[in-house]
């Protein structure tokens, strides 16, 4: 279709994409970003680039890409783990990289402008202002847009809380790194954006925050202020890590995360984009690479599709169903995170596994053939043996080692979305003496919230757990077994 005039609410990374990718396609349109910010403000710190998203940028636009990468930072990442089975395990990753926000959003104003694309800051302005064939509505996960229309919103908030800071220098890799207090334990996830910067992503559960007295100073933070003093505290906290550099805040303030969905992406001649349409878990998912690959689903429907209705139907039929992947990924992971001190117990290597495995997106054989010495160790650690050196042959050595079964296993049909709800309170509660052979539907979502499970009646209960499923899932259940989840599985047709 032709399209006249687009106006884009918001100028993130999500909407001077689309903007710039809108002029592109057709540079007769007139197309203007309207952001209520100054050019040179912005909140937070960096910004992560994996490998899939740089290659859909690549072949969007491989102008912009090119400056992106060359302003970023490479690294690996490493956890590091303090106390019983701790130690430091290493990951290769060698396109990860972060980049300063305020410099990606420096590149992408610049991209736009070079395109055509007019950009006007210090104003704020409601779609029903705008003139224009097409409004954009890329005005984040507090979006004003989505919230006074007709998208039919759901929010579910987070149990656990989160802060962004960051720090003066550039760590060598990300780093995932749990320390203990007097309070309970937080876990930093952190990585270098330039040559002296990292971003500091902290997180803790509430009571942890709350015997902290992180409830009151958080209460006590104005709204554009940061909270000095939990920065304070955890820049203690996190010493060794820091290297004796301090703790920056930029807005700084505790959170839960909001997991944004909607039952529509538009509405007339308005169509909402990345976190105003929806968000994902940042341990696994990205505001960023969610917006910017919205934006090249959504120029693409307005070239191909016939009107402005048709295209916005296209554009949400192309983008929903990989936002809903990645956003089910992402609620596995913020669930592992929300529970994640529970596992401080198990050897570094494992616990290097359990987290690549945590979402149920990195199968163990793939995992064992880019790293492979972490595998190996875990293996060792797992079944006490040097496990093979052919990936392929990993879920089938694992599964072979695996505990044999007491007698008197409990049976419980297990149909639960959040293995740390009520639900999961009840199943908790029959463990036990003995322990439990867990059961349920066969598909994989159903398998994976049964081997989540296990896991906490395991670390809660002390209890021997069985998790049944079909011999179509093994290489999810041999994971399941090196990371802790579950003491035994059992293959549909091969229990004994």
């Amino acid at each position: 279709m032709r399209v006249r005039k687009v106006a884009v609410v918001g100028g993130g990374p999500g909407g001077l994409y689309a903007a710039r990718l809108a002029k592109l396609a057709d540079p007769a349109c007139v197309v203007t970003v309207y952001e209520q910010g100054e050019p040179d403000t912005t909140f937070g710190f960096g910004v992560g680039l994996a490998a899939g998203t740089q290659r859909k940028l690549e072949a969007a636009d491989p102008d912009s890409l090119h400056d992106l990468v060359a302003a970023g930072r490479r690294h690996d990442m490493t956890l590091d783990v303090d106390g019983v089975g701790g130690g430091v395990v290493r990951v290769r990753n060698d396109r990860l990289i972060g980049v300063a926000r305020t410099e990606l959003l420096a590149i992408l104003q610049r991209h736009a402008e070079k395109a055509g694309v007019a950009l006007e800051f210090g104003r704020r302005c409601s779609a029903a202002d705008l003139d224009a064939d097409v409004v954009v509505a890329a005005d984040g996960v507090s979006s004003a847009t989505r919230e006074g229309g007709p998208f039919r919103e759901h929010v579910e908030l987070g149990r656990g809380l989160y802060l962004w800071c960051g720090t003066d220098f550039a760590l060598d890799d990300a780093v995932f790194a749990p320390v203990t207090t007097e309070h309970g334990v937080f876990v930093t996830h952190a990585y270098p954006y330039g040559s002296g910067r990292s971003t500091f992503l902290i997180e803790t559960d509430e009571a942890t925050w709350r015997r902290a007295g992180f409830a009151a100073s958080t209460d006590a933070t104005p709204y554009d202020a940061s909270d000095e003093t939990s920065l304070r505290y955890l820049e203690t906290a996190f010493a060794a890590h820091l290297r004796g550099h301090p703790l920056i805040g930029n807005r700084t303030r505790w959170l839960r995360f909001r997991t944004v969905t909607c039952d529509r992406w538009s509405e007339g001649r308005t169509v909402l984009l990345g976190d105003a349409a929806h968000t994902a878990h940042f341990s696994i998912g990205s505001g960023t690479k969610l917006a910017m690959e919205d934006a090249i689903g959504l120029v693409e429907a307005l070239r191909d599709a016939p009107d402005r209705a048709s295209a916005f139907a296209e554009y949400e039929r192309r983008r929903r169903p990989a936002v809903e992947r990645l956003q089910e990924l992402a609620r596995r992971s913020r669930l592992w995170w929300e529970s994640f001190p529970a596992r401080l117990s198990l050897p570094a290597a494992r616990l290097m596994v359990a987290y690549m495995s945590r979402a149920g997106n990195v199968p163990l054989d793939r995992f064992a053939a880019t790293s492979p010495d972490v595998v190996a160790a875990a293996l060792r650690q797992y079944g006490g043996a040097a496990g093979p050196t052919d990936p392929a042959a990993v879920t089938r050595w694992v599964l072979e080692r695996q505990a044999a079964a007491p007698a008197g296993l409990s049976t419980v049909d297990v149909r639960l979305v959040d293995p740390w709800g009520p639900a999961g309170d009840a199943v908790v509660a029959r463990a036990g003496r003995v322990g439990l052979r867990l059961v349920g539907p066969p598909d994989r979502d159903a398998v994976l919230d049964r081997l989540d499970l296990a896991e906490r009646v395991r670390i809660e209960t002390g209890t021997f757990v069985e998790v049944d499923a079909p011999a179509a899932l093994r290489d999810d259940l041999a994971a399941g077994l090196v990371s802790g989840r579950v003491d035994r599985v059992t293959c549909t047709g091969e229990r004994s």
